[in-house]
């Protein structure tokens, strides 16, 4: 496949040798999880971040999701979210990096889990890496590794088409196009040419270009990641000075370069079908003098994308053998190396938090959001009462909500983390009141029943099924008890929603309590939860009992709710109701903690109440969920008569 026109083959050249295993490779990794997380984000915009030939992954990623949802998105450095993190609050965020170990992307992550409420993803080639080690310590990020145990050169080649393949696979499957990616990777084409074919034609061009010592790339905005990676690597392999522009941008005045230089100037077109005319029109008016070369692909396919990155890759080889170079190998110097390897979370602060921060959720659930004027006296006001009457109460109980707020939410069932755990065992052993109120039923009961003694599980109160069973953690609910004739009906309209192609990927009929709907992995049930509700309406069912969690919509039957955990509290043990404290991470209606944070002593890990008075989230606002709930835990001071307060410390 590799065009060379001297004798002598590099380092590079391997690389590119190898690309037809590497294709393989890809062909045949399993990316289910990939697909669903991807199918998740559908109905959003994403960031992509990602250095050097990651960076062609992010963009290839962020073209794609535009392409396919029609949702604006955004590759970006890790130095942009690093800089500027609020980027990643209200996007899923995709962090790419080969061997995961550079800081910059490491960096990047803990600034961006620290800001977004989304969900983040990792993908990478490393199964051992810094950067996995660091996404497994965290809540809310997902790793996606798909090893590769061939390195890159100095120029990421194998990684790049490996992981770029695996997107463009995700994406027309997803797709379910009819055609796919080709079987073997001598299928790809450029045009009617085969890459060999083109290779050869492009040769004079290139040789042309290197001698005259720069390049302008004008590209289609469908082309973009292939001209992006052409620019990375004639930059970063020190081969050319290079130019990049759209084909239209190109027209703004960067034309006057073949006026001023044109013998330094060489013009590299990336084309499809729909801008064909644009520049059979452009090339007529270079000078001809200028020498230009056409890649033209025949769409903007998955298909067609990955060919460009492929014909692009080898037409660098031909660049870096007329300037005697090796591409893949480089000598790097040492200052280079103390670059690469800065400190990144010593020189660059982190954005503070201050104590007015703490409002903006408040703001946000209240839809005051900027540029809204904001009475910041009476926000202001209230929060300093709120904690003042929450540091000067003494408390014998506390109610958890579980998912998101004692261990991270998501579908699977988990444990709470060990931290949490043992400061639960220490509140029960200290004589304090305990309960869990989850949407979820017995698969709480079995998670807990593997962490507690059996002494401490006979004291630790259960509210499952969102408060509609109702006992201590020693065994768990039965089902099947009685039917409900509501939650029938209910089940009836999802199956019928699911059959019209609603995106809900299973649901459960927990009689006499709740239905349950689950959609698509990493889809807002914000959304759904109106979708849902419509189709209630419709049939004039009753729509106060819906709630939703990060993960699912709950219909609910008459009289349940997670408050019923706090009644059942105080009346078996008798607890004065002033003397427990809820917290949840869904305060807002119709979140499904947001009976338990209506509660005079409540606390947010993630979204208050809409309640000026109750239901703050007090903890840092780079702390969410469980890393929330563990900062309030710290906070707890308790007492000898099996009580305790909270310092907040604010």
């Amino acid at each position: 496949m590799t065009v060379d026109p001297m004798p002598m083959p590099t380092f590079y050249d391997s690389e590119l040798a190898a690309l037809p295993h590497i294709y393989k490779l890809a062909r045949h990794c399993d990316i289910n999880k990939l697909k669903d997380v991807i199918a998740g984000s559908s109905e959003a915009s994403v960031i992509g971040v990602g250095s050097g030939g990651s960076f062609t992954v992010a963009s290839l990623l962020c073209n794609l999701h535009e392409t396919y949802t029609g949702r604006v998105s955004r590759p970006a450095t890790p130095l942009e979210i690093i800089c500027n993190p609020t980027l990643a609050e209200s996007s899923p965020v995709f962090l790419f990096s080969a061997e995961g170990k550079n800081p910059d992307i490491t960096e990047a992550l803990i600034r961006a889990r620290n800001r977004s409420a989304r969900a983040i993803h990792v993908l990478t080639n490393r199964s051992e890496c810094p950067l996995i080690d660091l996404a497994h310590s965290m809540s809310e990020v997902t790793a996606h590794v798909f090893e590769l145990t061939q390195k890159d050169g100095y120029l990421a080649t194998t990684s790049l088409l490996f992981n770029a393949v695996l997107l463009a696979r995700a994406y027309a499957e997803l797709d379910q196009a009819k055609q796919g990616l080709p079987i073997d990777f001598s299928h790809f084409s450029i045009g009617s040419s085969s890459l060999k074919e083109w290779l050869v034609a492009a040769m004079p061009f290139a040789q042309s270009a290197a001698a005259r010592g720069s390049l302008t790339i004008i590209y289609s905005p469908l082309l973009k990641p292939i001209a992006t990676d052409l620019e990375s690597k004639l930059s970063e392999a020190a081969l050319l000075h290079v130019q990049l522009a759209d084909i239209r941008s190109y027209a703004h005045g960067r034309h006057l370069w073949l006026a001023s230089r044109p013998n330094e100037c060489a013009l590299l077109a990336i084309t499809e079908p729909s801008l064909g005319q644009l520049w059979s029109q452009m090339k007529t008016l270079v000078p001809a003098t200028v020498p230009t070369l056409a890649m033209e692909l025949r769409d903007a396919s998955p298909t067609n994308l990955i060919a460009g990155l492929a014909a692009e890759m080898h037409l660098v080889s031909v660049i870096g053998k007329s300037l005697g170079k090796d591409p893949g190998k480089q000598e790097v110097p040492q200052f280079g190396r103390d670059l690469y390897y800065a400190n990144l979370a010593e020189i660059i602060p982190a954005p503070t938090t201050s104590i007015t921060e703490i409002d903006s959720s408040k703001y946000e659930v209240l839809g005051s959001s900027w540029p809204s004027a904001r009475n910041h006296e009476v926000m202001t006001r209230a929060r300093n009462v709120f904690i003042e009457t929450m540091e000067k109460q003494m408390f014998r109980a506390v109610v958890f909500d579980y998912d998101g707020t004692l261990c991270s939410s998501r579908r699977r069932d988990f444990s709470p983390p060990v931290t949490i755990i043992e400061h639960l065992k220490k509140l029960i052993r200290s004589g304090i009141t305990v309960g869990i109120a989850s949407g979820r039923g017995g698969s709480i009961q079995e998670c807990m029943a593997k962490v507690f003694p059996s002494d401490l599980l006979d004291k630790l109160q259960l509210g499952l099924y969102n408060g509609g069973w109702i006992q201590n953690a020693s065994k768990g609910p039965i089902s099947g008890q009685e039917t409900s004739e509501f939650l029938s009906h209910v089940t009836r309209i999802i199956v019928r929603l699911k059959s019209l192609g609603v995106p809900i990927t299973d649901y459960k009929a927990n009689h006499p309590y709740q239905v349950s709907v689950r959609f698509r992995e990493g889809l807002q049930t914000d959304n759904m939860w109106f979708v849902v509700a419509d189709a209630l309406r419709q049939a004039g069912l009753d729509l106060s009992s819906m709630v939703r969690s990060k993960h699912s919509v709950d219909i609910l039957a008459s009289g349940v709710n997670k408050a019923r955990l706090i009644a059942h509290i105080v009346q078996s043990f008798n607890i004065d109701p002033y003397q427990v404290l809820t917290l949840g991470d869904q305060g807002a209606w119709p979140g499904n903690d947001s009976n338990l944070l209506e509660h005079k002593f409540s606390l947010s890990v993630d979204m208050p109440s809409r309640r000026l008075d109750r239901g703050w989230k007090l903890a840092p606002q780079h702390k969410r969920g469980v890393e929330a709930t563990g900062w309030y835990l710290d906070r707890f001071q308790l007492t000898p008569d099996s009580a305790f307060n909270i310092k907040l410390g604010t």
